[in-house]
């Protein structure tokens, strides 16, 4: 990887580490704003007048959180009418940025040299295993070194 690329994915990855620990956490069937609200014992009347919408109102945006079709912008004014904060991020579900990438890197080179062995063997020039494991590992770190596009195909 190129240095300024590195540093771009460790800055992400810093920042991302608080949300490491939300892999853990599940999101409840009905969504977040019904089992707040309803933990809090507001009713659906109280939680529209702080938003300026109907009961009714309320019910559709706590029915489009819970079928995944509600927007950004309502779940923040959702936040802000009850005193909380929107937290919003993209996290690998496995490790690290750095990591998804090695993954991604290593399941290529292990493409591209295990369909590059095929055609050497059908010349009966195969290579051993312990080539073959070598060469997947040199080829992943190239790979993860020039942040190839291809990594995402």
């Amino acid at each position: 990887m190129r240095n300024k690329q590195k540093l771009l994915i460790e800055q992400l990855d810093q920042k991302l580490q608080p949300f490491s620990e939300t892999r853990k956490v599940l999101v409840p069937e009905r969504g977040w704003i019904n089992t707040i609200r309803t933990s809090l014992n507001m009713t659906m009347a109280q939680l529209g007048a702080k938003l300026n919408i109907t009961r009714q109102g309320v019910k559709r945006i706590e029915e489009s959180e819970a079928n995944g079709t509600i927007t950004l912008n309502s779940l923040k004014d959702v936040a802000n009418a009850i005193d909380l904060k929107l937290v919003y991020a993209l996290v690998p579900l496995n490790g690290t940025i750095n990591d998804l990438i090695q993954i991604k890197a290593k399941k290529l080179a292990r493409k591209i040299v295990l369909r590059t062995n095929q055609n050497m063997k059908l010349e009966d020039q195969g290579i051993g295993d312990e080539k073959i494991a070598k060469t997947i590992k040199e080829l992943a770190s190239e790979i993860k070194r020039e942040m190839k596009k291809s990594l995402w195909d």
